[in-house]
C-alpha cells in the first residue's frame, strides 16, 4: 500500500516545526549545545527535535522559548504541536482508555457532518454493520493490541450512531470492494446476518450502496486505504499503526476525486443488491 498523502504531510509538519524551532534558537544566538546545556538536556535532543526526529512536550516548548527568550511564543508553539499530534495517533494512544472511550471520542464529528462518504477495500463500514458484526470486529481488536474487555460498550456507543441512518438531513455513500463480502468476521452465521442487513440498508433513502466487482478494470482507481469523508471538512483514514485525520483542504480534495474515481467502477442499486444476494447464498 502506498504511503498516504496526510502521512507523508504529517511528517513533513513535524519537521516544519523542528525547523522553526531551530530558526528561534538561532534568532538568540544560541548553539545548540548552550540551548541543551541550559536546558538540562542532552546535546542530541536539540538537533532530533530541530529535525523532526522527536516531538517536544508542552514543557519541552515552553523551556526552549524561555532559554531563547522568546515567551510571547510560547502558547502559539503549544497551539502547533497539538495540531501536528493530531494529524496522526497511534491506535495504542488512542485507545489507552479502551474501546468505548475511543468511539465516544469521534460522536461530535459525527453529531455536525451530513453527508458522509466512506470506502472500504477489507471490511463492512462501520456505518451499516449488525451489532453481531461490529462485536466480532471489536473483539479480534482487543485481542490484537492487548485492550481492556470493554467491547459491550463500545458496541453500544457505535450502535447510538446508527440511529442517524435514518435521519432525513443525513446522507451515507458506501463504497465496498466485492471482496468484503467474501471475508467472514465472526462466523458464518453473523456473516449472513450482516450481508442480509446490508440488502435492507441498501433500500434507505438516506443510503447508497456501491461494490466495486471483483474483475472490474482497475487501471483508472486501484484499491486504495480505507477512508471516511466527513462533509467537505475531514478525512479520516485507518491504517495499521494509527489514525489520520485530514484537514487540509487540498488532501481532501484528493480524497473526494479518489471517492468519484471509485464510485465511477462501482455498481449500484439492482447490480449491487444481486453481488450482496450471491455472496449470502454462497455463504449459506
Amino acid at each position: 500500500m502506498p504511503t498516504p498523502p496526510a502521512f507523508s504531510n504529517a511528517q513533513k509538519a513535524k519537521r516544519d516545526f523542528g525547523t522553526r524551532l531551530g530558526e528561534i534558537r538561532k534568532t538568540a544566538g544560541l548553539t545548540a549545545r548552550a540551548l541543551a546545556s541550559s536546558c538540562g538536556w542532552h546535546e542530541s535532543k536539540v538537533s532530533r527535535i530541530e529535525n523532526g526526529k522527536t516531538s517536544p512536550s508542552a514543557k519541552d516548548i515552553r523551556l526552549w522559548a524561555a532559554q531563547c527568550e522568546a515567551s510571547d511564543q510560547i502558547a502559539d508553539l503549544i497551539a502547533s504541536l497539538e495540531a501536528i499530534e493530531g494529524m496522526f495517533v497511534q491506535w495504542k494512544r488512542m485507545e489507552r482508555g479502551g474501546l468505548r472511550r475511543a468511539h465516544e471520542s469521534v460522536i461530535p464529528l459525527w453529531q455536525r457532518t451530513r453527508r458522509f462518504r466512506t470506502y472500504s477495500p477489507w471490511l463492512i463500514p462501520g456505518a451499516v454493520q449488525t451489532e453481531s458484526y461490529t462485536r466480532a470486529l471489536l473483539r479480534g481488536t482487543a485481542a490484537r493490541r492487548g485492550l481492556p474487555d470493554d467491547v459491550e460498550g463500545a458496541v453500544k456507543v457505535r450502535n447510538e450512531r446508527l440511529k442517524l441512518l435514518h435521519q432525513k438531513d443525513r446522507r451515507f455513500a458506501v463504497l465496498i470492494e466485492e471482496a468484503v463480502l467474501r471475508n467472514v468476521m465472526g462466523d458464518t452465521d453473523v456473516m449472513a446476518s450482516q450481508l442480509g442487513y446490508l440488502l435492507t440498508v441498501s433500500e434507505l433513502p438516506s443510503v447508497s450502496v456501491g461494490i466495486l466487482p471483483l474483475g472490474a478494470d482497475r487501471t483508472a482507481m486501484p484499491p486504495v486505504e480505507d477512508f471516511w469523508i466527513f462533509d467537505d471538512a475531514q478525512v479520516n483514514v485507518e491504517l495499521i499503526s494509527g489514525y489520520l485525520t485530514i484537514t487540509q483542504p487540498g488532501e481532501i480534495a484528493m480524497y473526494a476525486d479518489a471517492f468519484t474515481r471509485l464510485a465511477e467502477i462501482a455498481v449500484v442499486g439492482a447490480p449491487a443488491r444481486r453481488l450482496i444476494a450471491t455472496a449470502l447464498e454462497v455463504l449459506e
